[in-house]
């Protein structure tokens, strides 16, 4: 696919980003350079949430700078004008102009939306990215949210996760029999067929619910974002690998209304912006993420364990015939379902030989 058909395709004409070539965007006459557009951005994050929060700020920051101010935005955080999970639909209506937050949050919206974030068994942060630029993916998801008035824009990633913290051992199957475990998106699907009741939880009120044993079990995102919440206070566990998330990407989305009324010269701005917010996001959280780790284990004490083999292979199980049954759904789950397994396939082929090779001779 051409940079250039990426940037400016979309399924029912309106203007789309994905990449562009140097030169290729027009520059803005007159008018429209001296347009100026100030957005609001509403995230599903606590204000300066380490990595997340602090990852849509870095976002409205670059669009201002790199725009020289012709585009302000201002972001708020989780509750100061909508709550977490409603910037969703704010963000649809026209509320605000932007939102910044993970697709698995919508899928009592839109079935197909945990997808575009993560997948069980799935993607790694650099797979994704593949999948989405080079994969056929992008296209999928604009085509998903089109109809809910936004255009989504890949803008971060975590890596891959841990697989949660516990307030007892894991040993068998059955210790996850009953268990109350916030983790939202597919994670939760997956789980549920094992006995886990999964609770969606928002990030803010999670060390509480965990502290008064409102949960059992939570799964938020990493070693980085957990210790800085506390979550080592709440439970003593601490599970991997984060077979739920293995490269969870992070969205911005733009109500299209807004979009439309953006010169092209700022459209370009906003992708590009996205992409660089996407790349330093991930490189923060890897780096971070491992000294988090090393703080938990030798100052707080944690007890890091793997999750035992049959149970990372019953998941794995019920997590492929979760995408079997997908295929099945409404049509664009289908599309979007064999889209991804059909990608993975491939990217499991090339990593067998680059980089799980050379990882496990890294670490002989």
């Amino acid at each position: 696919m051409q940079r250039r058909e990426v940037l400016m395709g979309l399924a029912g004409g309106a203007a789309a980003l994905a990449g562009c070539k140097p030169g290729a965007v027009a520059q803005p006459d007159g008018a429209a350079a001296s347009a100026r557009f100030e957005w609001r951005m509403y995230t599903t994050w606590p204000k300066n949430f380490p990595g997340l929060g602090t990852g849509a700020e870095r976002l409205a920051e670059r669009i201002s700078q790199m725009s020289a101010g012709r585009l302000k935005v201002t972001v708020y955080g989780a509750g100061e004008r909508v709550p977490a999970l409603e910037v969703f639909d704010a963000v649809s209506r026209g509320s605000a102009q932007m939102g910044h937050g993970a697709a698995y949050y919508w899928k009592g919206k839109l079935a197909s939306a945990p997808l575009f974030c993560t997948v069980p068994f799935g993607f790694t942060a650099q797979e994704q990215n593949a999948w989405l630029y080079y994969g056929g993916g992008m296209a999928l998801w604009r085509e998903a949210y089109e109809r809910f008035n936004l255009m989504p824009f890949d803008a971060g990633n975590t890596g891959t996760q841990m697989a949660g913290w516990f307030n007892k051992p894991i040993d068998t199957l059955d210790d996850l029999k009953g268990l109350k475990m916030r983790v939202p998106g597919l994670g939760g699907e997956i789980l549920s067929k094992l006995g886990v009741v999964p609770v969606n939880i928002p990030g803010g009120e999670l060390f509480t619910a965990l502290s008064t044993g409102t949960i059992d079990a939570a799964e938020f995102v990493g070693p980085y974002n957990d210790l800085a919440f506390g979550l080592h206070r709440a439970a003593r566990y601490y599970y991997y690998p984060g077979w739920h998330e293995p490269g969870a990407t992070l969205e911005a989305f733009v109500n299209l209304d807004a979009w439309k009324a953006l010169p092209e010269d700022l459209q370009v701005i906003v992708q590009t912006a996205c992409e660089a917010t996407s790349h330093t996001m991930l490189a923060e959280m890897t780096a971070r993420n491992n000294r988090a780790l090393t703080t938990l284990v030798t100052e707080h004490g944690v007890d890091v364990r793997p999750l035992p083999n049959d149970i990372l292979a019953a998941l794995k199980v019920e997590s492929e015939q979760y995408l079997a049954e997908a295929a099945k759904a409404e049509p664009l789950m289908a599309r979007v379902a064999e889209s991804i397994s059909q990608f993975r396939d491939e990217m499991i082929r090339g990593t067998a030989i680059a980089e799980h090779a050379f990882l496990n001779a890294r670490s002989a």
